[in-house]
């Protein structure tokens, strides 16, 4: 059902199973699959695609153009996958040349009211951004992330699989997957164990990555410590998670507990 009072561009590409409400707007580069349901006053523009199921709230802001003074207008896209909720006052905006000309969202999450999403973000799969959080642009978000409220994270910082940021944290380093993150100039203050075992893990893999944590951060020297590491433990599937992401290219420096202020 689409309501009277919205405007929605003739070249857009909508799904006759979608709900949209009154005073929203959809411009004509847009595509909307199967039963995605868009609240009043909603605006969606730009070169972007929602996938099936997701819930866009009042006011939100999907496509409009990057926050960047290098943007000049480019032909750029913003993909939003399937069954993802979308609160009030969220700010989605696309890729831009530089950057590679994407933003990309996975399937599941969960955007609390007023966070932001900048150009060029890749958001994996069961992330949860919480209130006013905003993401700087080129930040990349694995699976099953959990930000909590009024934190902030810098462009293109990297936050790893299953990894949780407390709430009102300045990201400025990267966090580990399954790595624990808070404070002013966030530090790392342990690994996500509770996340670990909702999520299955095996209890002798934890227990292993518990143990290369204390050897990947016993000095400052993360690649002098990974040197040193037990090769028991780098067949520890979580511990070549974490191995994996601290040696790959980088912007920002990681995430240490001796970050501490």
């Amino acid at each position: 059902m689409i309501h009277k009072t919205s405007i929605i561009d003739s070249k857009s590409k909508i799904s006759k199973t979608v709900k949209i409400g009154p005073y929203t707007v959809i411009g004509p580069n847009v595509e909307i699959n199967d039963d995605v349901e868009i609240s009043s006053h909603v605006n969606i523009t730009g070169r972007t695609k929602i996938g099936a199921g997701t819930k866009i709230f009042p006011f939100a802001s999907i496509g409009a153009d990057p926050q960047d003074i290098k943007y000049k207008g480019e032909d750029t896209t913003l993909e939003i996958g399937k069954n993802n909720k979308i609160r009030e006052y969220v700010t989605i905006n696309p890729g831009t040349f530089g950057g590679g000309g994407l933003t990309k969202i996975g399937n599941n999450c969960l955007f609390m009211i007023s966070s932001h999403i900048a150009h060029d973000c890749l958001i994996g799969n069961n992330v949860i951004i919480a209130n006013n959080v905003p993401l700087g642009g080129h930040v990349t978000i694995e699976d099953n992330v959990v930000i909590g409220g009024n934190s902030a994270v810098q462009q293109f910082t990297r936050i790893g699989k299953l990894a949780m940021i407390g709430g009102m944290t300045g990201v400025l380093n990267d966090v580990i997957p399954f790595g624990l993150s808070i404070g002013n100039r966030n530090y790392l203050q342990g690994l996500n164990l509770i996340g670990l075992r909702r999520s299955n893990y095996n209890n002798k893999d934890i227990l292993g990555l518990t143990e290369a944590y204390k050897e990947i951060f016993l000095t400052k020297n993360l690649n002098e410590n990974l040197d040193k590491l037990n090769g028991e433990f780098k067949e520890n599937p979580l511990v070549k998670e974490v191995i994996n992401f601290i040696t790959k290219d980088k912007k920002r420096s990681i995430c240490t507990p001796f970050s501490k202020e």
